[in-house]
């Protein structure tokens, strides 16, 4: 999606000054939202729900459904994809996340001079035409500049009545980062693509976070330290025979890990517990869900 209406320029809002930073080129300020698609948006539905999240509001035109909890934005894409004739997978998927940026259109222009692949888009008539490049395993990597006062929120989406718009966050949860997997032997690649096209740090090896502290992790600047975010780029092991890049799971910040799982678990939710992976104070990570929706929860303290 782009944050432009598809009007001409003068009936347009005025787009923010112009940012130019070296430590942050893009103008990042966090993540908006994360996009999973599937056939079967019911089921992942329940699984959100049992993280906590809220169905908030529905796409005017298209079978999208917004959840959310505190300041968490996912969205949930059941519309079949434009130009293809396959249809979703019934195994949900990360299929995009929205960057917010200072200015959505620079942004964009700047990562396709740096070699990022556009993804064409076909908004209808009144809908949001949000900018966004090829991302791992087909995803795709959108750039939002409206997600303050007035939000793509506001223009493309319907609130479902009663409903209220921003539920409480459950045990303090907040967005914490992406895990993406990687082909053997690329992580020089991914970490020259986010490092060169977004602007992204890598972290020290020494310096790691939850309870699988594989691969290689990045920091992301922002405009405001509280929404920064991390990603973790994980190769495949030896004897693994899976080199299918993805998005594969979303991270969530937790001031206190033990309490958020017992309060998940009180929803419904389950964790794994076994010799490699188990619940402490560093962190947790729930069972597999649908065949592809894994949460892992990280002790982080969040916003001051």
């Amino acid at each position: 999606m782009s944050d432009l209406l598809v009007h001409p320029d003068h009936a347009r809002e005025p787009l923010q000054a112009s940012f130019s930073d070296e430590s942050n080129p893009l103008g990042l300020d966090g993540i908006e939202f994360v996009e999973f698609s599937t056939s079967k948006p019911q089921a992942l539905g329940h699984v959100l729900e049992m993280m906590g999240f809220r169905p908030v509001a529905r796409h005017r035109s298209r079978e999208v459904l917004l959840y959310r909890q505190g300041g968490l934005n996912v969205v949930v894409d059941a519309h079949p994809v434009d130009g293809e004739a396959a249809p979703l997978s019934e195994v949900p998927a990360i299929s995009a996340v929205a960057f917010r940026v200072r200015d959505a259109r620079s942004a964009y222009r700047r990562v396709l001079d740096l070699g990022g692949w556009e993804v064409p888009t076909h908004p209808e008539a009144m809908e949001l035409n949000i900018p966004a490049i090829h991302g791992a395993g087909g995803s795709r990597l959108y750039f939002v500049d409206r997600y303050k006062e007035f939000s793509i929120w506001d223009v493309d989406f319907v609130p479902i009545p009663t409903v209220d718009q921003r539920p409480p966050a459950v045990a303090g949860i907040h967005f914490f980062g992406v895990v993406q997997y990687i082909g053997a032997g690329r992580s020089a690649d991914w970490i020259a693509f986010y490092e060169e096209l977004f602007g992204l740090s890598l972290i020290p090896d020494e310096q790691r976070f939850g309870i699988l502290p594989s691969g290689k992790l990045m920091r992301a600047p922002s405009l405001d330290l509280a929404n920064q975010f991390m990603l973790q780029l994980i190769e495949p092991e030896p004897d693994v025979d899976d080199g299918r890049e993805r998005l594969q799971r979303i991270g969530l910040g937790v001031p206190d890990v033990l309490a958020a799982v017992q309060a998940l678990r009180a929803r419904g939710m389950e964790f794994v517990e076994s010799e490699a992976a188990h619940t402490e104070r560093r962190g947790a990570i729930t069972k597999t869900y649908l065949g592809g929706v894994v949460f892992e929860l990280v002790h982080d303290e969040g916003p001051a």
